[in-house]
C-alpha cells in the first residue's frame, strides 16, 4: 500500500478541493529546513503527469513520484480540536525531525540500493 489516507483526511481534502474549486491538493517533499526535507503542500488545477492520484470523495490528493518513494507506508490524518486543526503525517521512514516540527530526515537504509526503474532504451 502506497499511502493510507484516513476518513478525516479524505473529508478535509474533499472539502478543500470543492471550496477552492481546484482539481487536487498536492503533497511533496522539498529540500530545506534544519533536518533536510520539508513537506510541501499545494494545489493543482489540472491532472499532473508523473504523479500518483488518490481519490478523496469529491477531491483528490496528488503526490509526485519522487516524493512517493519517501512517503510509501505513510498515514495521512486530519485532526481538529480546540487548539487548532492540521494534517498529521505519520511516516515510518522518518529518522528525525526538527524541534519546530517543520522538517524531517529519512532513514534510507531500508531503501533499495538500485533503482527499481530500468531504462527502456
Amino acid at each position: 500500500m502506497f499511502v493510507v489516507i484516513t476518513v478525516n483526511a479524505k473529508k478535509r481534502i474533499s472539502h478543500l478541493c470543492t471550496q477552492n474549486n481546484v482539481y487536487a491538493i498536492t503533497l511533496g517533499l522539498k529540500g530545506g529546513g534544519c533536518a533536510g526535507y520539508q513537506y510541501d503542500w499545494g494545489v493543482a488545477d489540472n491532472p499532473i503527469s508523473r504523479a500518483e492520484t488518490f481519490e478523496c470523495y469529491d477531491g483528490k490528493l496528488v503526490i509526485d513520484k519522487k516524493s512517493l518513494l519517501f512517503l510509501m507506508g505513510t498515514e495521512i490524518d486530519y485532526q481538529d480540536d480546540m487548539f487548532g486543526s492540521q494534517f498529521v503525517i505519520n511516516n515510518p521512514k522518518v529518522k528525525s525531525s526538527c524541534g519546530c516540527g517543520v522538517s524531517v530526515s529519512f532513514d534510507v537504509s531500508t531503501e533499495p540500493t538500485q533503482s527499481p526503474f530500468q531504462p527502456t532504451w
